[in-house]
């Protein structure tokens, strides 16, 4: 499928991503337990709002002394410059001691944003918290920070990662905010918006019920009737 448009992309956006989820769950494309990361990948800057952006992909590891790779940052630059924009970096963690990982600091931010970028996804950590913050419109994902980046190597590039319980591609289209990070399935992403708001229609319709004085269970019975025969 081809790149989204602009104004798909921005339409998208404006949605939280649980509600995303809840649509995607309406096109049968993938198990209800696929797709989406589990906690470990916490938004560092909720008030930026919504993250979507297509994968830039790499592993990478701080934490082994002597490892050695020739390859060089460069190849992640590149492919990056290359990307559908806007990109995310997605940074998989195959080091030695994951919780004592750091792969990204106010220098590779800056960069990672002059070229198109607007966020960095880690299951290792991330460092020059309230540097990047001021940035401005690039968001971080991790389980936390790391004060020193260790032994930092780029091993691989746009290649299949899994972070968290999330399973991410080259180009995957990636939803993010304070609540998580999913992947838009390609087959749905230009139909995902109107399922979106046919779902928040659908649970506002809910919620004004539920928020009628006197909820008796009898009377959610009965609501719940009315949507099932």
């Amino acid at each position: 499928m081809p790149a989204l448009t602009a104004e798909q992309l921005e339409a998208i956006k404006r949605i939280d991503s649980p509600t995303i989820a809840n649509a995607i769950e309406h096109f049968n494309v993938r198990g209800r337990v696929e797709g989406f990361a589990g906690w470990d990948l916490r938004c560092a800057f909720p008030a930026l709002g919504t993250m979507l952006g297509y994968a830039v992909t790499c592993t990478a590891d701080s934490t082994t002394p002597d490892r050695r790779d020739e390859r060089g940052l460069l190849r992640l630059w590149a492919a990056l410059e290359a990307a559908p924009k806007p990109a995310v970096l997605v940074i998989k963690d195959v080091g030695a001691d994951r919780t004592r990982s750091c792969h990204m600091g106010e220098v590779m931010a800056t960069t990672a944003k002059a070229l198109g970028a607007v966020g960095c996804i880690s299951d290792g950590g991330l460092r020059d918290v309230n540097e990047v913050q001021a940035l401005g419109g690039f968001h971080y994902f991790c389980p936390g920070f790391v004060v020193s980046h260790g032994h930092p190597l780029i091993l691989e590039v746009n290649v299949p990662v899994t972070l968290a319980g999330l399973a991410v591609n080259p180009g995957d289209l990636l939803h993010g905010d304070v609540n998580g990070v999913l992947v838009i399935p390609d087959s749905v992403a230009d139909r995902v918006v109107e399922q979106a708001l046919e779902v928040r229609a659908a649970e506002a319709k809910v919620l004004e019920f539920l928020k009628q004085p006197g909820l008796t269970v009898e009377a959610l019975r009965r609501f719940q009737e009315r949507f099932t025969h």
